[in-house]
């Protein structure tokens, strides 16, 4: 007696090897990926300041311990300066000076005090931090190399242009335009980090830039660059573009408005 027997089932194909890809970069060099929560920042009348979050990772395959230390730099502004001067008992304002070249936002975050993380020669090639914040000096300047650091400024001021320096940095750290935070990078994982971007309402618009450093035993090992854009929008961007686009009609155009204002308000206090 024969019985009819069911087909053998076809041979199953091996499953295929998932293969998870991988950057090259992670597994054999320290390097460092960042990226901004908001890459534009709109200004309108409201504009009361914001806060921007920069995040990343260290990738770090090494045992060696490595320091995130983030620079935000805005759009470069002149500084004029004067400074009180008494001469026979009377306060005079002294010869303004102009510096130009000064970042109009200046902010550095890091994990460790700058100090404990690279030395003065290293931060002053980078011009990382405000006390190696590259501010070009009043016109006749000129660089001299001292202590083993080329490119140190000496201008008419003499030894009067530290103390010059140091103004234009007090200043804007009063008006919150310039900030260092020796911990504001915070580690929130395994090699995941992140820091706080505050802008005041005064910041300036323009393009800022960013630049996250890794260092190691001193010495930075990588840097990712961001960009950020602060623009005027609405009314403010219309008013802003015509004062500059058209000087001329618009100083007539205020004197005009200035004068019918007047006008105006001389009727009403006039008819009381």
């Amino acid at each position: 007696m024969f019985q009819v027997l069911p087909p053998e089932p076809p041979p199953q194909a091996a499953a295929p090897e998932i293969i998870i890809e991988r950057s090259a970069a992670t597994n054999e060099e320290v390097r460092v990926a960042a990226a901004l929560t908001d890459a534009r920042v709109d200004v309108d009348s409201g504009f009361r300041g914001a806060s921007i979050v920069l995040y990343g990772a260290v990738f770090n395959p090494t045992d060696t311990p490595a320091d995130v230390v983030v620079v935000v730099r805005g759009p470069d502004a002149p500084v004029r300066l004067v400074k009180k001067t008494r001469n026979m008992g009377v306060w005079l304002n002294s010869r303004p000076v102009l510096f130009e070249g000064a970042p109009g936002f200046y902010m550095t975050a890091s994990t460790r005090p700058l100090s404990d993380i690279a030395d003065f020669g290293q931060l002053r090639r980078l011009g990382v931090g405000v006390d190696h914040l590259r501010i070009d000096a009043p016109e006749e300047a000129r660089t001299v190399t001292r202590y083993g650091v080329r490119d140190v400024v000496v201008s008419r001021l003499g030894e009067d242009y530290l103390d010059w320096r140091r103004a234009v940095i007090r200043l804007k750290e009063a008006a919150a335009l310039y900030d260092t935070d020796p911990k504001g990078v915070e580690f929130v994982d395994r090699g995941l980090f992140r820091a706080e971007v505050k802008l005041p309402a005064v910041a300036p618009t323009g393009k800022y830039y960013a630049e996250v450093w890794l260092f190691q035993e001193g010495a930075p090992v990588s840097v990712s660059n961001l960009t950020l854009t602060v623009e005027k929008v609405g009314l403010e961007r219309d008013i802003y573009e015509f004062a500059h686009n058209r000087p001329w009609s618009y100083g007539v155009l205020c004197v005009i408005l200035a004068a019918m204002t007047g006008y105006a308000a001389s009727r009403v206090f006039r008819s009381r």
